[in-house]
């Protein structure tokens, strides 16, 4: 019942801002994508009419809503699964639910707000008769669960199966009977970029997050590298052909398993390797570390666990939310407030976009449940916990880095000082904080 009431919070056709617009902090405007349901009547406001009636149950936080998902995430890389047994896709594919549902959650807090303020929401007895549907048009609550897109999870892994079938087809048409690595992933290279018209996306400074999450790459056929690169494991994977990789300076690179690794790297007819049309344009940019690579050298990287995947795919959206939420203050770097602690005020906490900095938070908050010993993510999450002026979380992950983990001496006492001026601020302070209270919808 838990997910199901997450689920229709996040089911109004005003989910997803992936697909709306960029800068704006309000979300009162319908867009065409995101998590979906059926609308009863067009004329009334895109919202569920019965959430805003006073009489009707209401989420008293985003964690609620937030909490199912988490919940399938920490199932799913419990370090109780074996790392091979981890489905990337799917965790992948909870990371943007759990994403989208607090997108959902917020629209509807800010539209419920907008509504309040035009005076524009209608008595109780409109409302029902609003929200009157035709039991034959009521889908079932499993059906609702989880959708991404109008999609359920297994859809969008049905749609990495399709791919997989489109590329068996492929090898057929070639009258390539065996799993020779390489002709897969020449097939695979067929499907997607000239069958399909998938394109990867440059990083630039405004990189659109969209680009960051498995179903979006999926459904417009954009994406980043990195997930270009899950895309070929997850579609390799299903016809039995296994794929290494291993992030290599800002990279992360795959290739398959082959006892001749140098044929990876030998120079096709179009005038690209094998190796750089898997892995993209670093492959032949000197400034990429990607660029120094050969078949030899492929042998000596780290292969990545799927655990690490999913790790990397974290990492990428945390630096692409907290990209977007200091795009406000230009130059603001995320621990700054450490080395200026003699100017250290809570008036001059810098003008953050809040939306995008709970997202950030969201994937910290996830990394360390994949990575609870690394001391920097958790350093960047009380930072951020301060941010949003949660005070009790702030200190309680600060205080971890300081009592935990061996870090430098001087990264430690900047810490600590950082940290008791935290206490003695807010102890200062007429009226406590409240950090659900405070922190960003």
């Amino acid at each position: 019942m838990e997910l199901a009431a997450a689920m229709t919070m996040a089911s109004s056709p005003l989910v997803s801002r992936f697909a709306a617009h960029r800068t704006t902090l309000r979300y009162d405007l319908p867009c065409s994508s995101g998590i979906q349901m059926k609308t009863r009547n067009p004329s009334a406001y895109p919202l569920f009419l019965n959430q805003l009636n006073n009489d009707a149950p209401r989420t008293k936080s985003y964690k609620e809503v937030i909490n199912p998902f988490r919940q399938m995430f920490a199932r799913e890389i419990s370090s109780q699964s074996n790392d091979s047994d981890i489905s990337i896709a799917k965790v992948l594919l909870y990371i943007a639910a759990e994403d989208e549902a607090f997108l959902a959650f917020n629209r509807e807090m800010d539209a419920r707000f907008f509504m309040r303020e035009r005076e524009t929401i209608q008595d109780k007895t409109d409302s029902e008769e609003e929200l009157e549907t035709d039991p034959s048009e009521t889908d079932s609550e499993e059906e609702q669960l989880l959708q991404l897109d109008g999609k359920s999870i297994t859809e969008w892994l049905s749609a990495l199966d399709a791919i997989s079938k489109q590329v068996e087809a492929e090898l057929a048409s070639r009258g390539i009977n065996s799993c020779n690595s390489v002709q897969v992933l020449e097939a695979v290279n067929t499907v997607l970029f000239d069958t399909r018209g998938f394109k990867r996306t440059s990083t630039c400074f405004d990189e659109d997050p969209k680009d960051s999450y498995l179903h979006s790459v999926l459904n417009s056929r954009c994406g980043t590298a990195f997930l270009f690169s899950v895309i070929y494991i997850e579609v390799c994977q299903r016809l039995g052909v296994p794929i290494l990789g291993a992030k290599v300076g800002e990279e992360f690179l795959v290739w398959p398993k082959t006892e001749n690794p140098e044929e990876l790297f030998e120079v096709a007819t179009s005038g690209k390797s094998l190796f750089a049309i898997v892995n993209g344009k670093c492959v032949d940019d000197p400034k990429s570390m990607a660029s120094d690579l050969t078949g030899k050298s492929l042998l000596c990287l780290d292969v990545a666990t799927n655990r690490d995947i999913i790790g990397i795919a974290l990492a990428n959206l945390f630096r692409v939310h907290w990209k977007r939420a200091s795009k406000p203050t230009p130059g603001q770097m995320l621990t700054a407030p450490l080395s200026e602690l003699n100017n250290f005020r809570i008036s001059n906490i810098p003008l953050l976009r809040p939306q995008d900095l709970r997202l950030a938070i969201a994937a910290a908050e996830r990394l360390l449940m994949l990575e609870p010993n690394n001391w920097r993510v958790r350093r960047d999450l009380g930072m951020m916990h301060y941010y949003v002026r949660q005070r009790t979380e702030a200190i309680r992950e600060l205080s971890i880095c300081i009592g935990s983990f061996a870090i430098e001496e001087e990264e430690a006492k900047e810490l600590k000082l950082f940290v008791e001026k935290l206490h003695r601020l807010f102890s200062l302070m007429s009226s406590p904080l409240d950090s659900d209270r405070l922190a960003v919808r």
